[in-house]
């Protein structure tokens, strides 16, 4: 269990899937590059939002476990798409990969719509921010 602390503040709506604000327990911070759907080649994998945010979330995890993090360490998640109709179609499928990847750990989490991104084939961009807790995650 995190020792993160999460906030729910009143007199904003309820949060779902995402919290209001983290208060980093003391530890160490990691700041990861923004993770798209690039396979080990260095290619964009996948054709549809879900297939790149399962791709991207799972880079994400590969980049926190070599920096000796894990996913419940994660306390932001900035996540950038080319087509946030196509997101919010995909909340479902996507709910699912996000709970595959990050278990129902739910840091302060933003979605951005952005015209486009570095590599042209790239719909998703996820970018977080981690803190290792004193003491290993």
């Amino acid at each position: 269990m995190t020792s993160h602390r999460i906030v729910t503040a009143e007199g904003l709506a309820r949060p779902a899937g995402f919290a209001h604000a983290v208060v980093a327990a003391p530890g160490t911070p990691v700041y990861l590059g923004g993770q798209t759907a690039q396979g080990s080649e260095g290619s964009i994998v996948g054709e549809t939002m879900v297939e790149q945010f399962d791709v991207a979330a799972g880079n994400v995890g590969t980049a926190l476990r070599a920096a000796g993090a894990t996913p419940r360490d994660l306390v932001q998640l900035l996540i950038y798409v080319t087509d946030v109709a196509a997101y919010k179609n995909s909340l479902g499928a996507i709910g699912t990969l996000y709970r595959k990847h990050f278990g129902r750990h739910y840091p302060a989490i933003a979605l951005f719509g952005v015209a486009e991104l570095f590599d042209a084939d790239a719909m998703i961009e996820l970018l977080g921010t981690a803190v290792i807790q004193e003491g290993g995650s």
